[in-house]
């Protein structure tokens, strides 16, 4: 059985009869008293978000999870279609799973699927990812002290925050992670 030493972000433990994913964690080590393990964990059920601690040495149960690459076809309604690359068999999964990568789901883009079992836990997504800007007001210069931004629509249909430069057409390196702007891209 592994212990809070064996915690990293993207684990998944059994805590309180339920699947936690990792999303951060800290070790503290206070001048008096024991150490002890601050984390944030999503129940991969519900996707609500906890903060809990443990005491240093505590014994975890960690579920092992395997990871597949799958290429994204389509949103069907509620569901996200996904093919698998090895036997072409297509696993629909509910869009409430996928939740804010839809945003950043391109047809034919390859993501990775976890998996416990026969049942996904989690979406996967490259961090960074090129879309196309399909609407944006024009920018105008003046007024502006530093760091003006306009909103831009890409061709998923996310709405983000870009620099007044940014004009239709233009490729964007989007984080998916926090679904901001990073750089105009150059492909």
């Amino acid at each position: 059985m592994a212990t809070t030493s064996d915690i990293r972000n993207g684990a998944v433990i059994l805590h309180k009869h339920k699947r936690m994913k990792v999303i951060e964690f800290q070790h503290v080590k206070p001048g008096k008293g024991g150490a002890f393990v601050r984390t944030k964990l999503k129940d991969i059920q519900s996707g609500k978000i906890f903060d809990e601690t443990f005491n240093a040495g505590r014994k975890l149960e960690f579920i092992r999870v395997e990871a597949k690459t799958m290429q994204y076809l389509y949103e069907d309604g509620e569901m996200v279609v996904f093919m698998d690359n090895e036997n072409f068999e297509q696993l629909n999964i509910p869009t409430e799973s996928v939740g804010k990568g839809k945003n950043f789901l391109i047809g034919g883009m390859s993501v990775d699927l976890l998996f416990d079992g026969t049942e996904v836990l989690d979406v996967r997504l490259p961090s960074h990812i090129v879309l196309e800007v399909t609407k944006t007001e024009p920018g105008f210069r003046g007024n502006t002290a530093q760091g003006a931004t306009k909103p831009a629509t890409v061709e998923t249909g996310y709405t983000l925050n870009v620099p007044l430069f940014i004009d239709e057409g233009d490729r964007l390196k989007i984080d998916t992670r926090t679904g901001d702007y990073v750089e105009r891209s150059k492909e």
